[in-house]
């Protein structure tokens, strides 16, 4: 049906909006590395690209990334391909803990297994396992970033698999096994084949994400002088300030051309080929493993010790002792570092304010923007919509740092007829989470709506009921669960994220990402460690939140439940 008048004010409204959120601060950031100053200079830009540190950056963050990658692919295909072919049991469990690195933010992650691994490590000095006190850190280095960014990342592959394992047509597999086909032939030549797809997806999103990962590299690399593209520009405009901001901008670009050449390459891998199937995709006979079960049980349980367990654990003794690097024990035993950050620091407890706050301000008014942009998108196709569609998408597929220099660029300036800068103030980061997580919420809205029988609105629509009528009394009470999934998202994202208010925070608009970095470059690891483990409850709680909200949710809404 032709969209009515009110509808189209909506859909033009929404448009700017998203258009504000999403489009303007990037046009910014590309104008001012050309034309800085408003005229075409492009001094600037050629003094980046002569800088040696420049390319020293680039060819780091393109190491990192792809080693990180490659680690993100193994894991992520060995455990989708155990939790979605065999009959390994617990994998609800075996899930839930392979995603929850994803879950946990990067500087938590790396903060965590700093503390473990190091020869100050509380844990392993109390196991008497500790390296000999003065030796380097294995953590500090490019292999131990390389690590971390797979670990990081391998959820965005397994989640990919699994979903493509979901489709896999089950004649093809039958008829394979039927003609005698034995299980490696089976894996061989027909599963990994018609996955190629979504593993050549899971892998070009962990390798945007991982060029784009700032909380990993600045724990783990600044203290070794290992620099990426996000910590140099970090580091070049926590040094120099706004003066060099056209500079940043550069590099934020180049940032965002290396980031897009892991799309790129996503594309050429799977050009000229045809993956198109038929067939049901109705659940696979399970594989069995045989006297093979435990050994693989016990090898996939050692390996979530590995990556999940024995990490948090070391966050939790560091966070536990009275000064880093004694032994945990009854005489060192002490929760006085929890009531530091809870109760006495000015720093942390404004930060938990300042991240609540905002999380789940973005949770809340995202809802309220995703829910007729969603009916829309999905009743009123047009050719307007599908440009606000992928604008969306764009501020959360550039790595963060790209998001948070192009905020600085359009809000350095007091704002036209209002005279009021929002740089240095809460709300720059505020409208940066709003651009960067809106396509969290509008995704899983968007998934609820494809749902629902249009009939209900077309007729309430003949009887001459308005647009935000039945947006209020039929498609909202409908779609409230998929709206709800996707602020559980939100808010679990933005509520440590750091990539973005790294760049933006300022004195008394801390973020718990920010604190959490600042504590750990300051020293204070016992302070950092309990801070983390605070934040790391929060999470679960939310994702325990988001588990019994599950049964009245379309499967995958919330990525860790089933």
């Amino acid at each position: 049906m032709r969209a009515t008048p009110t509808e189209r004010w909506t859909i033009g409204a929404l448009a700017l909006i998203v258009a504000l959120l999403s489009i303007l601060p990037l046009v910014r950031l590309a104008m001012e590395a050309v034309l800085p100053g408003g005229q075409v200079d492009l001094g600037p830009a050629l003094g980046v690209l002569k800088a040696r540190s420049t390319w020293i950056a680039t060819g780091h963050t393109l190491a990192t990334a792809s080693v990180g990658t490659l680690i993100a692919v193994l894991i992520g295909l060995t455990l989708a391909l155990l939790v979605g072919l065999t009959d390994i049991r617990g994998r609800k469990a075996l899930t839930f803990c392979a995603l929850l690195p994803a879950m946990i933010p990067p500087q938590v992650t790396a903060l965590a297994w700093a503390q473990l691994f190091g020869p100050a490590s509380p844990l392993l000095n109390t196991l008497g396992l500790a390296p000999e006190l003065g030796s380097p850190n294995p953590l500090y280095s490019a292999g131990g970033i390389m690590v971390l960014l797979g670990v990081q990342h391998a959820p965005l592959v397994f989640l990919s698999l699994r979903a493509g394992l979901r489709a896999l047509p089950r004649d093809l597999v039958e008829a394979a096994r039927a003609c005698g086909a034995g299980r490696g032939r089976v894996l061989a030549t027909i599963i990994l084949p018609v996955m190629m797809p979504p593993l050549v997806a899971g892998a070009a999103i962990a390798f945007v994400s991982a060029v784009g990962n700032f909380g990993i590299p600045a724990l783990l690399g600044i203290p070794a002088g290992y620099t990426v593209l996000p910590t140099l520009i970090y580091q070049r405009l926590a040094g120099f300030g706004p003066a060099i901001i056209g500079e940043t901008a550069v590099l934020s670009v180049i940032v965002g051309l290396v980031a897009f050449s892991g799309l790129a390459l996503q594309g050429l891998a799977l050009r000229g080929r045809d993956y198109r199937l038929s067939g049901s995709g109705a659940a696979l006979e399970p594989f069995r493993l045989g006297r093979w079960r435990g050994a693989v049980e016990a090898l996939v349980v050692a390996l979530m010790l590995v990556m999940v367990a024995a990490p948090l654990v070391g966050l939790l003794a560091t966070s536990l002792v009275t000064a880093y690097g004694v032994p945990l024990g009854p005489a060192t035993a002490t929760l006085g570092n929890y009531a530091e950050v809870l109760l006495r620091q000015d720093m942390t407890i404004r930060a938990f304010r300042n991240s609540a706050a905002m999380s789940l301000g973005a949770a809340l008014l995202l809802s309220c923007l995703t829910v007729p942009l969603g009916v829309l998108l999905v009743w009123r196709k047009s050719r307007l919509l599908r440009l606000v569609s992928a604008a969306a998408d764009i501020p959360y597929a550039l790595p963060g740092i790209v998001l948070g220099i192009a905020a600085i660029l359009l809000f350095l300036k007091p704002l036209p007829l209002l005279n009021f800068s929002l740089y240095n103030t809460i709300w720059i980061i505020f409208l940066a989470y709003l651009a960067r997580f809106l396509v969290l919420e509008l995704r899983p809205v968007v998934a609820g709506v494809s749902q629902l029988d249009p009939a209900l609105d077309e007729a309430a629509r003949m009887t001459g009921a308005g647009f935000l009528f039945r947006l209020r009394t039929i498609v909202l009470p409908l779609v409230a669960p998929m709206a709800a999934a996707g602020a559980i998202l939100v808010f679990m994202t933005a509520f440590n994220e750091l990539t973005v208010s790294a760049l933006l925070w300022s004195a008394g608009n801390e973020t718990l990402g920010v604190a959490v970095f600042n504590l750990d470059d300051a020293g204070r690891a016992p302070l950092a460690a309990a801070l983390a483990s605070v934040t790391v409850v929060v999470i679960l709680a939310v994702m325990a939140l988001g588990s019994m909200l599950a049964p009245r949710l379309p499967k995958g809404a919330l990525p860790w439940t089933d």
